[in-house]
């Protein structure tokens, strides 16, 4: 995801699982974590740089999956 994005969905193929980030400044990013019908917030990320939120997105779905 590129830190230029304030929306991104992303689906795991085998457990089918849908990821959702949101921003509106572009630099705290809000994680939500289920399915197209209903998803839980997890978490937040700080990123300053496209690295770095990919990183940090990761670490945040390793850790509630």
């Amino acid at each position: 995801m590129s830190t230029k994005e304030n929306f991104a969905s992303f689906i795991d193929k085998e457990s089918g699982k849908a990821v959702f980030v949101d921003s509106f400044d572009n630099v705290e990013f809000d994680v939500r974590i289920g399915s197209l019908d209903h998803s839980d917030f997890v978490g937040s990320v700080r990123a300053e740089t496209d690295d770095e939120l990919t990183a940090r997105l990761n670490q945040l779905v390793q850790q509630v999956a």
